[in-house]
């Protein structure tokens, strides 16, 4: 039944609260004129804004009004500027309920719970071909996983560093353009990150990049599966053999960690036959990714994993013992629920490699057929198509050499906004920082229907400021960030 919003009859001071006075008329009122709506239905304050209600009030109308503000977020399925999953089977929902009371980070108290990511840390070591008992742990999401990689490689390039008499006072870290997380990890433990910032025609970090910067102070090297601004798939491999070749020469050994926040839930299905980028190069120690991205898991799940247990200092992990044995953790937030992780499980016995190949097979369809339409526009040159064997299902784009269509991409974000799409428009990095580009992010829930839609908004607004060419803003920045 539809909400009846009644205001009080006095000035909004902001001060009133659900289950005062004027609730109490209102509601004898109703019963007084003999109707049967009831009242425990009814909102007739608005909702505390600036201070703690001295009383409840409906659960009914309350849960209806907050609802009813959420909508104000706009429709998730149309925001394309998002890695995270904006759908869930039923299923999931359901095991979210039976976990939500359980605090994943006590392992004692909830065994069998750790027993499923435990299960989970050993399929993924599968996944990415660890020779070996792997180590590994679930976070809260990939960037927490992150940091936990970064972490054992300092912890590591210290212990070698003190036991060879050396200073430990100036480490550095080398990647190409990567996502905050990584800024915050070298302003939290006092590292010197050395990005490297895109370039015209060489937008990912490379071989010679590395070899320019490394020296003896590098704690690791961070190759991207999956650049957030581009999502085209860094040379893992070409890096790793380029380190190789550089011990060999001067015996200095510098270990891979690879971000694969999302090429991690994708090259192992979707590009099987990809150069190796994982724990098949035995340079690569660690690996992070996000379950809630194309791990397919609701919010708030990612996982690290080490090639083998020596390459986590046990300086860094807490031992809890549960059931007479004993349970390594290793994470820097403490309690957070375990439904994440328990559906996560589900996915991945549910789904299987078949599943997510299906999956994100479909979504590389669809983010191919996006750009194929809108390469038919002369004033947009397509920097990713979306590919599997090159990156993640993305297209990316940015306005051509010398076009001049009377329009920027910050003006075709704003159009798009107007249908409830979010496309954000961006400045890349480096020697790029000043042109803007524009990505659609395809998800297991956009499919060719939405995707259609979507280019034909996307085809009226180029056809509106043909018409009608933008003022120029200059200055202009964006509003989105990669966060």
């Amino acid at each position: 039944m539809p909400l009846h919003h009644a205001r009080p009859a006095t000035s909004r001071t902001g001060r009133k609260t659900a289950g005062k006075a004027p609730a109490k008329a209102s509601a004898s009122k109703t019963a007084a004129s003999g109707s049967s709506f009831p009242p425990e239905f009814l909102l007739t304050t608005d909702l505390p804004r600036d201070h703690f209600p001295a009383a409840g009030g409906s659960p009914h109308a309350i849960h209806q009004a907050i609802a009813e503000e959420l909508l104000l977020d706009g429709n998730s399925k149309q925001n394309l500027a998002t890695f995270c999953q904006t759908w869930e089977a039923p299923e999931v929902h359901a095991l979210m309920d039976l976990a939500i009371d359980k605090n994943l980070i006590d392992k004692d108290e909830y065994p069998q719970t750790a027993e499923i990511e435990n299960r989970c840390v050993s399929m993924l070591a599968d996944l990415w071909h660890a020779p070996g008992a792997a180590m590994g742990c679930s976070t809260v999401g990939s960037s927490e996983a992150a940091m936990l990689g970064g972490m054992a490689a300092k912890w590591r390039w210290r212990e070698k560093r003190r036991a060879e008499g050396k200073p430990t006072d100036k480490p550095n870290m080398i990647c190409g353009a990567v996502q905050i997380c990584w800024h915050k990890f070298a302003k939290y433990w006092d590292i010197e990150i050395r990005e490297v910032g895109m370039r015209p025609g060489r937008m990912c970090l490379d071989a010679e990049d590395v070899l320019d910067r490394v020296d003896e102070n590098t704690i690791f090297v961070v190759p991207t599966m999956g650049v957030t601004y581009h999502g085209l798939y860094e040379d893992v491999e070409g890096i790793a053999k380029a380190l190789d070749d550089l011990e060999q020469r001067t015996g200095l050994d510098v270990p891979i960690h690879v971000d694969a926040a999302s090429g991690g839930f994708l090259a192992p299905f979707t590009a099987p036959d990809h150069a190796p980028w994982d724990f098949r190069l035995p340079r690569v120690k660690s690996i992070n990714a996000s379950g809630h991205k194309f791990g397919l898991a609701p919010l708030g799940v990612g996982w690290v994993l080490w090639r083998e247990p020596a390459d986590l200092p046990d300086d860094l992990v807490f031992h809890v013992s549960y059931l007479g044995g004993d349970m390594p953790t290793f994470q820097i937030n403490f309690s957070r629920p375990a439904g994440q992780v328990v559906s996560q499980y589900y996915d991945f016995v549910r789904l299987g490699r078949e599943g997510y190949a299906a999956i994100h097979g479909q979504s590389h369809e669809v983010a191919l057929h996006c750009a194929a339409e809108l390469a038919r526009h002369d004033c947009f040159e397509i920097v990713h198509d979306g590919d599997p064997q090159r990156g993640i299902p993305a297209v990316v784009w940015t306005l051509a050499d010398r076009a001049n269509p009377g329009f920027t991409l910050y003006d075709i974000a704003d159009r798009l906004r107007m249908r409830g799409w979010q496309v954000p428009a961006y400045p890349f990095t480096g020697d790029l920082g000043e042109t803007a580009f524009q990505r659609i992010l395809v998800r297991r829930d956009f499919n060719r229907e939405m995707a259609d839609l979507l280019l034909r908004d996307i085809h009226a607004a180029v056809e509106h400021f043909t018409a009608h060419p933008a003022p120029v803003q200059e200055g202009r920045k964006p509003g989105y960030s990669h966060t």
